[in-house]
């Protein structure tokens, strides 16, 4: 394609075309880097990476990303250099030919790519669909420009050029944001957490979940940890080997590794329950968007120590400071003789 479409250039006299041809050079570059980066990301863990080399495959879409880019910046210079200094361009149905080929192959190549990466959960070939289908978009537009040129005195194949160079850049961006995401730590699709509490409270003895973390180390590298309200009446082996089924049910379900803490709660203590009831009323007057778990109650002779956890959104318009000093005062306000003790967390899903 970049041996067809550099001829066509030079045939045509198009800056558009043959920048086209350059960035489908990159584009050749781009899928050796991706083929690497695949057979890196495929090796086996080791001593030194215990978690497999599963991000790498993210630093290969990335090096396509950076690639795109740069292919999008020299594209916009000589497009730009080509609007201040015009050059008549030579339509032909040789180079005509050659960019309608080009674009048939590139849709395919798109399809192939999103289709495959689909399959796999490979964020490197998303990037490289997604650049199949820009270099389609943009093949077509410096086609179109070449057939306006014999009717319109007007350097419209540098505009075209610019034009291109725009939806590279723009396809180059979204690229390196995709794949930087997972490597700084994302939040996980919303439908992988459902998935993962609904596989969880399959099991009878476990009454509720908290403290859910994904861990992101590359397709088919993920690891999942939470706590497991369970009852603290429970003989402790039947709750251990019920913790044990969930992480193999999530494990053979989606393909995860997985450690579940174990928490032990009263859930027959009618007193326990009030006192419970109490804290989520005072929550939810102060702020709906407020949640908490792990509450336990350690009575003593002169009072009641209150523990529990409350979970802020991020962003939220309150330091952990603010947010632990006002909902302390407010359960030691309307809870005789208890006191507060409290642990402010942000949520990781």
């Amino acid at each position: 394609m970049f041996a067809g479409k550099f001829i066509a250039g030079n045939i045509a006299n198009s800056v558009s075309i043959t920048a086209d041809a350059f960035n489908n050079l990159s584009d050749a570059g781009s899928s050796i880097i991706t083929l690497f980066g695949f057979r890196l990301a495929g090796k086996k863990p080791d001593p030194d990476h215990p978690f497999g080399h599963g991000r790498i495959e993210y630093l290969s879409g990335l090096a396509v990303s950076v690639l795109i880019l740069l292919m999008g910046f020299e594209l916009m210079k000589s497009s730009i250099t080509k609007l201040i200094h015009p050059e008549p361009v030579e339509a032909s149905l040789l180079a005509g030919g050659i960019m309608v080929a080009a674009i048939l192959i590139k849709l395919y190549m798109a399809f192939y790519n999103k289709t495959i990466g689909k399959k796999i959960d490979s964020a490197a070939m998303a990037a490289v669909a997604a650049d199949s289908l820009s270099d389609t978009i943009s093949t077509v537009v410096v086609l179109v420009s070449m057939i306006l040129s014999k009717f319109i005195d007007f350097p419209i194949d540098a505009v075209a050029g610019i034009f291109v160079a725009l939806l590279i850049l723009k396809t180059g961006l979204e690229s390196v944001r995709d794949t930087v995401a997972p490597l700084l730590g994302q939040t996980p699709d919303p439908e992988f957490v459902k998935q993962i509490e609904e596989i969880t409270m399959e099991s009878p003895y476990i009454v509720g979940i908290h403290d859910l973390i994904v861990h992101d180390y590359g397709p088919g590298r993920v690891f999942i940890s939470l706590h497991a309200e369970v009852p603290d009446n429970e003989d402790v082996f039947v709750l251990h080997d019920e913790i044990d089924n969930a992480e193999f049910r999530l494990k053979d379900r989606l393909g995860c590794e997985v450690t579940i803490h174990l928490d032990p709660i009263d859930v027959d203590n009618e007193h326990v329950a009030q006192m419970k009831e109490e804290v989520a009323k005072i929550l939810k007057e102060y702020d709906e968007v407020l949640t908490f778990h792990d509450f336990r109650m350690v009575p003593g002779e002169t009072h009641t120590n209150l523990i529990f956890d409350v979970v802020v959104p991020a962003k939220y318009k309150m330091t952990n400071e603010e947010v632990h000093d006002a909902i302390k005062a407010e359960v030691e306000e309307h809870c005789f003789k208890c006191f507060a003790v409290i642990t402010v967390e942000q949520p990781y899903v």
